[in-house]
């Protein structure tokens, strides 16, 4: 598969989906959790509240791992993606930008009450931008992952 068919594919992917597991650590050790994200590009765009255990590890460490997969029933049918990436707080523009995406593909969160809207200005909003990303397609062959070419 070319370069080109497997950015295409991990692109289509990502933006199928909507919930990845990250992968922090901090002073109590390692730590995973699943969270909502949206996609532009290769860039992903998730919100966590800053005192949740992945919102402190974050803090003090940015750089973290991800996946995103669905839950098979069958080896032979698993794809998904594994990335690592540095993680941003975002503010201003670049917070608008996220909430943006973020509404535009879940619709329920702008079209939530008063008490959520006011939990959800609290929040903090970050974009992962990975540096490795490698898409697993076992309908190739059981353990098959390509290196997705970041640069384009």
């Amino acid at each position: 598969m070319s370069d080109t068919a497997i950015r295409d594919a991990a692109l289509t992917y990502l933006h199928s989906h909507q919930v990845m597991t990250l992968a922090t650590v901090g002073v109590e050790g390692v730590w995973a959790t699943a969270v909502f994200y949206v996609s532009d590009g290769f860039d992903l765009y998730f919100l966590t509240a800053a005192h949740t255990r992945h919102g402190q590890n974050i803090g003090r460490r940015a750089y973290i791992a991800a996946a995103i997969q669905e839950d098979y029933r069958d080896w032979g049918d698993i794809k998904g993606i594994q990335l690592e990436g540095e993680v941003v707080l975002l503010a201003d523009d670049e917070r608008a930008t996220a909430v943006t995406f973020y509404t535009h593909k879940f619709p329920f969160v702008g079209q939530s009450d008063a008490a959520m809207q006011a939990a959800l200005a609290k929040v903090n909003w970050y974009r992962l931008r990975p540096e490795r990303l490698f898409f697993i397609d076992n309908s190739k062959k059981l353990g098959h992952r390509d290196e997705v070419n970041l640069a384009g």
